[in-house]
């Protein structure tokens, strides 16, 4: 399983914590893969700055959690959806925080995971740290060290292996 990239956001809309993990091809001339990992044939998103593509993000969840909402009733949730190129996996936290995974099309719905990394990272290393602000106003991001390592260990080791 390939790991793209990973955002949380605030219930004002606002991209508190965004990583991206780069791709290692797996050889130079590796059929079926450009060399940063995308599939032949993936276009590249070219100018997008990395709040733009925030933005995108979050645009796209609200929309479709909306669709959802109205067409299935209140009681429906949007977890996941699935293009060519990319899947896009949500939850969404009782506080209105928002996790999204973005993974290659082959990985099963994450939604237990991103539940996961709410509760043992980022209720314990952010909600519990007295130095985090509470509030993320402008897009003042999450600034902790630890939560940013365990993040990375928890992907690379459950996710990536």
């Amino acid at each position: 399983m390939v790991v793209y990239s990973f955002y949380i956001f605030d219930r004002h809309a606002e991209c508190v914590y965004k990583k991206k993990w780069t791709l290692r091809p797996t050889s130079t001339g590796s059929k079926g893969q450009q060399p940063n990992g995308l599939p032949d044939g993936a276009l590249q998103p070219k100018g997008l700055s990395a709040e733009d593509d925030a933005k995108l993000i979050f645009g796209t969840i609200f929309s479709l959690r909306n669709m959802v909402r109205k067409l299935g009733g209140p009681d429906d949730n949007f977890i996941s959806y699935r293009t060519g190129h990319y899947k896009l996996h949500y939850y969404e936290t009782p506080t209105s925080l928002k996790f999204v995974m973005v993974t290659d099309t082959k990985t099963n719905n994450l939604r237990i995971v991103l539940h996961q990394i709410y509760v043992s990272l980022y209720v314990e290393y952010v909600v519990k740290n007295p130095l985090s602000p509470i509030e993320h106003p402008g897009g003042i991001g999450v600034n902790c060290e630890m939560f940013e390592l365990g993040v990375e260990q928890f992907v690379n080791s459950s996710l990536m292996s």
